[in-house]
């Protein structure tokens, strides 16, 4: 696959999923707008993907949102591609008296940062007949974990918000897809706050849990989604795509559910 001249915005592009989809994008030619928070490991993921244009931004503020959009066209006058990666994710418990502003935190990153990056990179993609890949989890399709409904709620509404976006911008040519992963080896964990120690017991609890036995490393998913943002896949729009190892089958599996 080829993405030649292509523009790329990949948010999340620090570590992860995130990182790996961008690297895999330099690599087959396109130019890459890299977004994170944290300039160190944007800079180390730089590094590898080329000439990328770099922005640190918190996706939790509208005006580094509209700086993402503004700087990507400045820099590259387009843009191709659009992949919402960054979420994070936090446990609470809904009694808890913090519950809603954990609610609020997770909401605002993981969901309305994409209705308004995409809200804003739109018009420019149906300039290029361009397309956006959506970054969900297994979480929106099944409650996994105690605690963590702020976490499924926003990948559940991400879901659907990404299909209802694909039926109305399919007019323009514009495609519209989700990913929805399963236990992937980053470092969404030690960033909800879980010691390294905790870490690797939760990362093994999540393998003995898939029908594969394995978790995924974050190539995988950007296989994926390079397959999607490709002409290979011109005639998919809206449609979710699981890579979870198998996981779903076995929390089905289980008595009771």
């Amino acid at each position: 696959m080829s993405f030649q001249d292509k523009v790329v915005i990949v948010t999340g592009g620090s570590s992860g999923i995130g990182a790996a989809t961008a690297i895999k994008f330099a690599e087959e030619g396109a130019k890459v707008a890299i977004v994170g928070r944290n300039k160190a490991k944007l800079d180390n993921v730089a590094k590898q993907c080329g000439n990328p244009l770099v922005i640190v931004a918190d996706l939790s503020k509208n005006a580094d949102i509209k700086r993402i959009i503004s700087e990507t066209l400045k820099q590259f006058g387009k843009l191709d591609i659009l992949v919402n990666n960054a979420g994070i994710a936090h446990s609470v418990s809904i009694l808890a008296e913090q519950a809603m502003a954990v609610f609020d935190n997770v909401m605002s990153t993981n969901l309305r940062s994409v209705v308004y990056l995409t809200h804003l990179a739109a018009p420019h993609l149906v300039k290029t007949k361009g397309n956006i890949v959506n970054i969900s989890s297994i979480a929106a399709l099944r409650a996994v974990g105690v605690g963590y409904f702020s976490y499924c709620t926003s990948k559940a509404g991400l879901d659907h918000f990404s299909r209802s976006v694909a039926q109305e911008l399919a007019e323009t040519g514009v495609r519209v897809n989700i990913i929805n992963p399963g236990p992937v080896r980053t470092d969404i964990i030690e960033n909800a706050g879980a010691p390294k120690a905790m870490q690797e017991v939760i990362f093994n609890q999540m393998q003995d849990i898939t029908a594969l036995k394995r978790i995924s490393v974050p190539e995988e998913i950007a296989d994926l989604v390079l397959f999607l943002a490709s002409d290979k896949a011109k005639a998919i729009t809206g449609s979710s795509f699981v890579s979870d190892n198998g996981m779903l089958l076995k929390i089905s599996d289980k008595p009771n559910n």
